[in-house]
């Protein structure tokens, strides 16, 4: 079979982007012919499988002189909000893309296209394309997107309408989907998350973690007295991802548990790039006031972040958005227990497709604009998080957890499956 995946942003950043990629991986290995458009900057340098054409959509050119359109408010690198695009560049945005798509299409003559985000380039595609089979994925920031965005959101919805398929990862993007966009049902599959699990897997402590100094030979439930328990978040380092509650709650801790979890018992690792400068700043400052070690360790290769996790206790998502997130799956997969917010789907989800998982929810402050928690109930939220987190840290053994039902070869076999009984 010949495929094309499309994506607005950049195809190796984002949980989206791992998707996408990962995708391409395994159609390479099962032998389909590929193509990828992708929006990149000229000094990116993209990874895909051999033999997968690429064509590349640059931003901050001289046909689009804008950084990449983002998804998400703030992206782990330079990007422009959808909701700040004229008309100016979105004509702009939709020539650029289509001059790469129609070569693709001509040279490559794909039996499938696959379009990543429910949002506005999906939307051009499906109707440039009428005569083609195009699938589309729902990654959960085009629905936040719908939600608070006015850029052509009637014309989005349309053709969003008339994709061929729509995939979603499980059920609260699905009622999304159908709410949002008021596809068909029957045109929708959840097909879940996978991940590499060549890469994240448990292994001794014999990696250093990079930029931390990491003890060769504690293990997962060492005495805090000893050795610190090392929590990890991984993510991008800004407010909405909760890492401003995630560090007020550690202060509190600290401020309750003295005797319990003295400074030196606990070290927290970031890693991630970061969005709005301002918010970073403030990011720093709380982190400076932490009584306990707060390292960042910057934007990660899957291999770093790997090691990172694996030299670690506890992995933290604190988020007060997400799909399925890639990195609790990973973190599970390296052995850490999880402390996360109760995402709307996720625990359900989880359940199912990772039975044993060692994981405390934390429930959600109420919410407002889809991603952004009402203030007043923050303090609340974030005496939750230090209780769960004390709860965790207490725990001297992290349970195992069965990832056997999760992998990326079975997500696209699924997708493949679909058109065969179509």
């Amino acid at each position: 079979m010949k495929i094309l995946s499309i994506t607005a942003q950049k195809p190796n950043s984002t949980g989206s982007g791992v998707y996408l990629t990962e995708l391409v991986k395994e159609y390479a290995l099962a032998g389909h012919t590929q193509a990828v458009v992708a929006g990149v900057y000229e000094e990116d340098c993209v990874e895909l499988p051999d033999g997968v054409a690429f064509y590349p959509v640059y931003f901050l050119s001289e046909r689009l002189p804008y950084a990449i359109a983002g998804m998400s408010d703030e992206m782990p690198y330079k990007s422009t909000r959808y909701c700040d695009m004229t008309e100016a560049m979105e004509q702009q945005f939709r020539e650029a893309f289509l001059e790469q798509i129609v070569q693709a299409v001509r040279e490559i003559e794909p039996d499938l296209i696959l379009c990543h985000h429910l949002y506005l380039l999906t939307a051009i595609v499906r109707e440039h394309f009428p005569g083609h089979k195009i699938y589309g994925f729902c990654h959960n920031t085009d629905l936040r997107q719908m939600k608070k965005t006015d850029l052509e959101r009637e014309f989005i919805a349309k053709q969003i309408r008339g994709l061929d398929h729509i995939f979603v990862p499980q059920q609260a993007q699905e009622d999304g989907v159908l709410e949002t966009f008021g596809a068909e049902p029957e045109r929708i599959t959840r097909v879940g998350m996978g991940y590499n699990s060549a890469v994240f897997c448990r292994k001794d402590r014999e990696n250093i973690c990079p930029g931390a100094s990491f003890s060769t030979t504690v293990r997962n439930g060492a005495d805090p007295g000893k050795e610190p328990v090392r929590l990890i978040f991984a993510g991008k380092i800004a407010e909405k991802k909760g890492v401003m509650s995630l560090l007020r709650a550690l202060t509190r801790l600290a401020e309750d548990e003295k005797r319990s979890f003295p400074s030196e018992s606990i070290c927290l690792s970031l890693a991630g790039s970061t969005g709005n400068e301002e918010e970073y700043e403030a990011i720093c400052r709380l982190a400076e006031e932490c009584p306990y070690e707060v390292q960042f360790l910057g934007r990660l290769s899957q291999d770093e972040l790997a090691k990172a996790y694996q030299a670690c206790d506890i992995f933290v998502l604190p988020s007060f958005f997400e799909g399925i997130p890639l990195t609790v799956i990973e973190a599970l997969a390296c052995g850490n227990r999880v402390v996360m917010t109760d995402l709307p789907g996720i625990a359900g989800w989880l359940s199912e497709a990772v039975p044993g998982a060692d994981i405390r929810y934390v429930e959600m402050p109420r919410m407002c604009n889809a991603d952004e928690p009402v203030k007043e109930d923050l303090a609340a939220f974030e005496e939750r998080l230090k209780d769960a987190l004390v709860q965790s840290l207490r725990q001297r053994e992290t349970a195992r957890a069965d990832l056997s039902r999760i992998s990326w070869s079975g997500i696209s076999r699924k997708v493949l499956e679909v058109g065969k009984s179509m």
